[in-house]
């Protein structure tokens, strides 16, 4: 396996400049998930890497070799395509071989290669049949073992799963991660699908406009986003953001009064994750239900806080109507502040204390005086 480094990646279609400036470092044996809105420039870094698209400037290493205007067959890169791109005309065995057989492998080295590639994932009862023979999730399987057979440096994903239902893209995910651990392969996976994103990923990369808008790991990244445009992106139900003013220790707003521990006072947006509000008769919320979702084990309560739409994930037996009007509180701890610029605020390092504290973490607290 190897490393990958990419510095200074700029890469235009006619007028259009598509990525600005990309530089990312993906370690040996290392997964790394691109993720971004349509556009950003996702697909077109993975087939830059790939050698499918040349980049206009910048430098591609890979194992500390400059293999930046390098042909694909000499990057020694697997791809795993959207579609399978498969060759209908050919058997699952003779589409596990065709790579092989293309570099004049050995007939014996391909047979063995085909009989672990088929044993790991489970297509030994399916060698002898053609794609339009097999289901959505097999037939990704077979290109995921056709990638696998070759046994390349760097693994490069390309929206795999978006052709699955829901149910096989679990399945399918669940391999992925599996054959990760058992070939500690370096694999750079692009997708759409925050579920994927956050349960693959070693390494995050956020990308916004064809630049890199943060990277870390996924409970870094979502956790402490650096951006209004990171902190909106992840998250589903997306973030909600309020528009305030912080002074005297707290942020204020139509619908809201909140304490806030920023380091800062002045005009800000305030990002509020659905899950992180519980109900509180006192809370410094007051939401205006519109629309029910009932989960089962939780429920969303769509609606309005002052003016501006709001989702509340609530937990437990309580069910708002439309038309009701609740009252919510948020920890302090969880609140997310966000400059005129969209950059995050710092806020002071501190335990949370008195009414900033959830349900929870008040709990806690009586249980330790009692």
């Amino acid at each position: 396996m190897a490393e990958l480094g990419l510095s200074g990646i700029r890469k235009g279609f006619g007028d259009t400049l598509i990525l600005k400036g990309v530089d990312l470092h993906v370690a040996d044996g290392q997964l790394v998930v691109l993720v971004g809105p349509s556009g950003c420039g996702k697909s077109t870094l993975l087939r830059t890497i790939a050698g499918l698209e040349l980049p206009d400037q910048g430098t591609i290493r890979i194992a500390g070799k400059d293999l930046t205007k390098a042909p694909p067959k000499d990057r020694d890169i697997g791809m795993v395509f959207q579609s399978y791109a498969l060759y209908p005309h050919l058997t699952v065995r003779d589409n596990l071989a065709f790579g092989l057989n293309l570099r004049k492998t050995d007939p014996s080295i391909v047979a063995k290669r085909i009989d672990e590639v088929a044993k790991m994932l489970g297509l030994g009862h399916l060698l002898d049949r053609f794609p339009r023979q097999l289901s959505g999730g097999q037939r990704q399987r077979v290109a995921m073992g056709r990638a696998i057979a070759r046994r390349p440096s760097i693994f490069l994903f390309d929206e795999p799963l978006s052709n699955l239902d829901a149910a096989l893209r679990a399945e399918v995910r669940v391999e992925i991660k599996r054959l990760h651990a058992e070939l500690a392969a370096t694999m750079v996976y692009v997708t759409h699908d925050q579920v994927e994103a956050m349960t693959l990923a070693d390494k995050l990369v956020v990308l916004n406009g064809g630049l890199v808008e943060q990277e870390g790991t996924p409970l870094e990244v979502y956790e402490r986003p650096k951006t209004k445009f990171v902190a909106g992106f992840l998250g589903s139900p997306a973030m909600n953001f309020l528009e305030g003013e912080v002074e005297g220790g707290r942020v204020r707003g139509e619908g809201f009064d909140l304490p806030a521990r920023a380091r800062t006072s002045g005009k800000v947006s305030v990002g509020i994750r659905p899950h992180d509000v519980y109900l509180a008769p006192e809370g410094g919320l007051t939401l205006d239900v519109e629309v029910v979702e009932a989960m089962g084990f939780e429920t969303y309560a769509h609606g309005k806080l002052g003016g501006v739409k709001f989702v509340a994930r609530l937990e437990g037996d309580h069910r708002p109507k439309p038309g009701e009007r609740l009252r919510l509180d948020v920890a302090a701890r969880h609140l997310h502040l966000f400059g005129p610029d969209g950059a995050r605020l710092a806020v002071e390092d501190v335990a949370s204390e008195g009414p900033a504290d959830g349900p929870a973490e008040k709990k806690l607290q009586a249980t330790e005086v009692s």
